[in-house]
């Protein structure tokens, strides 16, 4: 339920906010993608923590690339 209104939130972010900005991710997906996703496919405080983490790591000094939702949380060594 709270992750439902986190994606719609985000939807209405990504379509009337961040459309109007001239601005460029340079991760892949983008951040706001990113965080549909994990909400999507986890409960909603391990992908706020993976949300936060993303963020965190989008800064001047990032090399960016693609950066993809982990499966399982084992995939994520950090949070263990």
């Amino acid at each position: 339920m709270i992750n439902r209104f986190f994606i719609k939130l985000l939807e209405f972010y990504k379509k009337h906010i961040s459309a109007g900005l001239n601005t460029r991710c340079k991760y892949t997906p983008t951040c706001s993608c990113y965080a549909i996703d994990a909400l999507k496919k986890h409960n909603f405080f391990y992908a706020a923590l993976l949300i936060i983490y993303r963020l965190l790591r989008c800064n001047p000094f990032s090399s960016g690339g693609i950066d993809r939702v982990p499966d399982k949380r084992a995939d994520v060594k950090w949070l263990i």
